[in-house]
Order: structure tokens, then sequence, then C-alpha cells
């Protein structure tokens, strides 16, 4: 363990953030620790924002990710509500937005990303989702028979279409792409995703942008579309993206390309690490350089960052990326990255039967594996990616 580390700082309470302030402690960290975060919240869980929560299946209290007593435990100082605003690397302080600074020996970053905003959101009704205030905002206004028009059909915009098309609103699904959710799961899945939108009543508007929002009296009223169509709105939601918050740390002298730029343990600097959706760093098995935004890469990352910082692990970081999306009565796992250029087969199940799995290959290898509502299947595919993955290396 690296004996001159006595007090660490984790900018960020989030799930990369609480995991990696939980790894400091179980391996022996006994120093001073502080989290820091932005929102007024203790750590909580991001995915079910677009789906348990946002139907009200989920209070408040469920989304937390631990109960008091464990945070406790942890023996932390927790300033919450407070906003790092620079990093000052060669006093190694970060200065916070109610004027103090905190010391620190070892620093985590763990921001996350921010979504990404469009000229009108600020109009009463039109809204962004990505944190726990923001899902209970949308939630008080999803009344049965609202019209809503969602801004963006990847994951949050197709999550968000499932959870409102249930509770009775009239969801309008607009994205400039020619299928829903094509980016991730490329163009055969992505088709039978809109299939399953359509099925269920949501009106899908692809290959096609908007122009603006129309308003009346500050209140959102509809949307315009880059073919002169306008859709009605009670309500908007605009899901196009993120991202990462690293505007704190723009004058550290960090390598920020993409998020925090770190190497194949994590590092961005000396005595500084980096995990979660703000993490971009060398993948050794994929080759290239990436960044996650996905909640299991988080908390494998932050335990990750934290081994690399006390020095007790420099294991190379190379999970197999995991990622689940909810919709309808529908699960989809993906294990891998799939890959724009990869032939995508089914390889057991059948889709018209509801229930399937699928192999991305390129050049003649796996490159991830998809499954639809075949849970038990998408974690013997996966052991099958990683042998493959590692007999080819």
């Amino acid at each position: 363990m690296n004996t001159h580390i006595d007090r660490v700082v984790v900018v960020g309470a989030s799930a990369a953030g609480l995991a990696a302030a939980e790894t400091l402690r179980h391996q022996g960290f006994s120093g001073e620790l502080t989290l820091v975060g932005a929102e007024p919240h203790l750590p909580y869980d991001r995915p079910p924002l677009s789906k348990q929560v946002l139907d009200g299946r989920w209070t408040r209290e469920r989304a937390f990710l631990r109960k008091d007593a464990a945070l406790e435990a942890l023996d932390a100082r927790w300033l919450l509500g407070t906003a790092a605003t620079q990093l000052d690397r060669a006093n190694r302080r970060v200065l916070l937005s109610d004027g103090t600074t905190l010391g620190y020996d070892g620093l985590v970053i763990a921001t996350g990303v921010a979504a990404r905003r469009l000229s009108g959101d600020d109009l009463v009704g039109a809204h962004v989702l990505r944190t726990l205030d923001d899902a209970f905002a949308i939630q008080a206004e999803l009344i049965a028979g609202r019209q809503l028009v969602i801004v963006g059909a990847g994951f949050l915009g197709c999550e968000v279409a499932a959870a409102a098309q249930h509770l009775g609103l009239q969801v309008s699904l607009v994205d400039p792409l020619p299928a829903p959710m094509i980016r991730q799961l490329g163009a055969d899945i992505a088709a039978r995703v809109a299939a399953l939108h359509v099925e269920h009543g949501v009106s899908l508007r692809c290959g096609v942008g908007i122009t603006g929002f129309a308003e009346q009296h500050g209140r959102v009223t509809g949307v315009t579309l880059s073919d002169g169509t306008r859709l009605d709105a009670d309500l908007a939601l605009i899901a196009v993206g993120s991202t990462p918050n690293t505007g704190w740390l723009t004058r550290s002298g960090l390598a920020l390309t993409n998020g925090v730029d770190c190497d194949e343990c994590c590092r961005a600097a000396s005595g500084i690490v980096a995990a979660g959706d703000v993490a971009s760093w060398h993948h050794i098995g994929l080759g290239r350089r990436v960044r996650v935004e996905h909640r299991t890469n988080a908390i494998e990352q932050g335990a990750a960052a934290a081994r690399t910082l006390l020095g007790v692990d420099l294991t190379p970081f190379a999970p197999v990326p995991f990622f689940w999306s909810d919709q309808y009565d529908v699960k989809i796992q993906v294990h891998g990255v799939p890959d724009s250029c990869a032939e995508c087969h089914i390889v057991r199940g059948d889709p018209a039967e509801g229930r399937f799995a699928a192999a991305y290959q390129r050049d003649g290898r796996s490159v991830a594996i998809l499954t639809w509502n075949m849970p038990r299947a998408a974690l013997e595919l996966r052991e099958q990616l990683i042998a493959e993955s590692e007999a080819l290396s």
C-alpha cells in the first residue's frame, strides 16, 4: 500500500465514487476520507430513474444505494450540495463552490456526466433526465392522456417512452437516425426495438430532427420537426446524450480529450485516478481508449481506481462491458461492444417468439452478445465471449 496517502478526496458522490470509497476502506486505508457531491443527495442508483422511479414503482428512499448504517461505517466526511470548481494540482487542493478548499494526497475523480441541452429546454414542461430530482419533476407531470414528445431515441429516450406509455400518455419518439438505439445495437436489433415501440402505441418518427419548441406563456406546447411537421406536446423530454463533467478541471493540466484521460489502470496523473462515466481510459482488451456510461462499469472501475490509488493492485482495468435496458416486457442485455461494422446473427431462440440471443461478429471474431428476454443465456454466452477473446489475445 502507498503509505504516503493519508488524505483521500473523492469528487463525485456517485456509484463510482461510493465504490471507490468502500474499496479504499476494504483495502485498509484508515486515513481521512472526504466525498464531495454537487447534488444534495447521498449516492443513488441512476438506471431506475427512467424506469421504476419514473413510473412510481420506487420511492425516493429506495433509489439510494446504501442504508445509513453502511455509510456511517465508512467513517467518511460527506460534503453534499457542494460542487468542485477547480483542481490545484501543484498544491494538491480541490476548490469548492462554497469557497473552501480540500487538501489531498490521493484524488478520485468520479463526477460523471451532465445531460446535453438544447435551446428551449428551459421552458416549463421541457425536461432533461439525469438526476433524482429530474426524475421526480418529470414524474409529477406524467398524467394519463397528456402528449409527451421525446427528442432522442437512445437508451434513455426508449426507456422513458415505455414508462410513459404504460402510464397512459400519448408518446412520440423522435430521432434523426433511421431507428432507435441503432448506435448501440446496430441496424438489425434496432429494427426490432422500433417494432416493439410501434406495437405498444408509440408514434415513432425516425430519420427526422427538430428545429425548435413551440411555446405559450413560457410553457412548451409543441415540437417542430425538420420536415416542417409540428407535434403537439404537453411535455417534452430532451434525451440527446451527455457530456463529461470536466469543466472544473479545465485549468488543471489534466488531459481531457473525452472525459478525463487515464492509462490502463485508471491513472490520470500522479496521485489522481478517475472512474465511472467521466473516465476515458486505455482498454487493453479492445486496444483503444473508451469511456463507458453504464452503472456496472462505474462500480467496477471505482473499485479498480481505488486499488490503483493505494498501489495494492496495478492490473489493467479491462472488463467485458455490460449494459442492459428494460422496455415494456423486454429485457435487453449486452456483453461486449457491438461494432457498427459487425454482422449480427441469431444464435439461440426465435425473435418471433420474443426470446432470442444474438452474436455480433467481425472478421470471424465475436465482439459482443445480446440477449432479448434470455437472461440465463446471457451469462453462458458471456463466458464463451471471454474465452474466445482470451484465446485470440
